[in-house]
């Protein structure tokens, strides 16, 4: 399995978040009031005035969770971020101010794609996890240039497996296909343990009281690496194991 093919799953949020006005520069200082272009209105940053229900200049500096309303931490009721989601996007949706000045159809298009961007991010643990990384000065591909030691056995040999089962033939087929199935299981299982390993790290970046403590940060920073990496090989492992044996069907 390629460095490369992984990658794409690693690559960083701020290249997926290119274009939006978004920054991934974590900063602990008070974000700066600004105002609002309808009522002028000055207020925290956000999506939308609370006042006149305008859309608002987004900072470049906004994060994801600040632009659905959410609390700066990992752990997160996904049914909450969906609802706030839903929520935001019929407040700022372009429809609502088609006959706006173009200052306001412009804010309300680029809020849009705040907004959107912020809750793909946040919905899955794992780009939630990158991003954190990133909004901790961190990138995963800088620690991801190989399988992890401990996948690396399970990952050359279920290739090599999907190799020998396109040129099988007869009895051989049913053979592996077996095999790779019950390798399937493993992997999914594994990855099952890796979430909820990842669950726990979040909780523990959520529970830090410090988190400005050097020596925490740096543990918490390297376990988060170790557990995204492996879910991103197992991801991309399972993924070929599906593939292959659809095609295998399929014939």
């Amino acid at each position: 399995m390629s460095s490369a093919r992984v990658d794409v799953e690693s690559r960083s949020w701020s290249e997926r978040f290119a274009g939006a006005g978004g920054s991934t520069a974590y900063k602990s200082k008070l974000p700066e009031m600004i105002k609002c272009p309808s009522c002028a209105r000055p207020q925290q940053p956000r999506l939308i005035c609370d006042s006149c229900g305008s859309p608002l200049p987004v900072p470049s500096d906004l994060d994801c969770f600040s632009a659905l309303g959410f609390p700066r931490k990992l752990s997160i009721d996904t049914g909450a971020l969906e609802r706030a989601y839903h929520e935001l996007g019929r407040k700022i949706h372009p429809d609502r101010f088609a006959s706006g000045t173009s200052t306001v159809r412009a804010l309300s298009l680029s809020g849009t794609a705040l907004l959107t961007r912020s809750y793909r991010t946040l919905r899955d643990p794992i780009s939630r996890g990158l991003y954190w990384l990133e909004l901790n000065g961190e990138k995963l591909a800088e620690n991801n240039k190989g399988v992890p030691p401990e996948l690396a056995e399970t990952v050359f040999e279920v290739q090599e497996q999907l190799s020998d089962l396109r040129d099988a033939s007869g009895d051989a087929v049913a053979e592996l296909r077996s095999e790779i199935e019950h390798r399937r299981e493993d992997a999914a299982a594994t990855l099952e343990d890796l979430n909820a390993q990842l669950a726990r790290n979040f909780s523990r970046w959520d529970a830090s009281p410090n988190r400005e403590d050097v020596g925490a940060k740096h543990t918490l920073v390297t376990e988060l690496k170790a557990i995204l990496s492996k879910i991103a090989y197992l991801r991309t492992l399972l993924r070929d194991i599906d593939r292959g044996l659809e095609t295998l069907r399929a014939a």
